[in-house]
């Protein structure tokens, strides 16, 4: 069976925005997927999860698909989730919720940035394992486990990268800005 302190370790996400607290594998458990993205167990142990054998069954993946998951290879003691501003330390990941105008900034800022689907929780992965700046529109599970709002999405920014990362934003939001005012002004000229 699956156990786990929440439905799914994208829970933490959300609790982590505003709360700091250390969470262990069996935290994470009642997740398969989750769990195996985030390094907690094998690939060959959650093929023997029935919410594994779930989304197999029916058709939401292929199993091709689960084979290529990115997953944090070295397995985490603990997973510490927390605001950005409570850090005393460099973070592994930052955990972004962004919605369209966000995920435009962020694609002009990083345009190497994949916009991921389902599952949302590879993305962790994806910072960890290759420091890429990576998105996620979300996926039907997380958002019933968490309650992400439609508008939401996520990015995961990898914590080396996020002097660069918030440089980078600064300058992109900036230009941003500035074409919106020269378009709304420019738009004027139709009444």
């Amino acid at each position: 069976g699956r156990t786990g302190q929440v439905p799914a370790g994208c829970v933490f996400w959300i609790q982590g925005a505003t709360d700091t607290f250390a969470t262990e594998a069996a935290d994470h458990a009642n997740c398969s997927v989750g769990s195996y993205t985030h390094g907690f167990i094998t690939l060959e142990e959650a093929a023997t999860k029935d919410d594994v054998g779930a989304v197999l069954e029916a058709g939401w993946v292929d199993q091709a698909a689960v084979m290529n998951l990115p997953h944090v290879a070295e397995r985490p003691e603990s997973v510490v989730y927390g605001p950005l501003s409570e850090r005393r330390t460099a973070p592994d990941v930052v955990l972004l919720r962004i919605d369209g105008l966000g995920l435009m900034t962020l694609k002009n800022a990083f345009p190497e940035m994949p916009v991921e689907g389902k599952p949302q929780c590879h993305i962790v992965a994806m910072a960890m394992e290759r420091n890429a700046v990576a998105a996620s529109v979300g996926c039907a599970l997380s958002r019933s486990r968490t309650g992400m709002r439609s508008e939401e999405m996520t990015c995961v920014i990898p914590g080396k990268r996020l002097p660069e990362a918030v440089e980078t934003l600064e300058a992109t939001a900036g230009l941003d800005r500035a074409m919106a005012r020269y378009a709304s002004a420019d738009a004027k000229r139709f009444g």
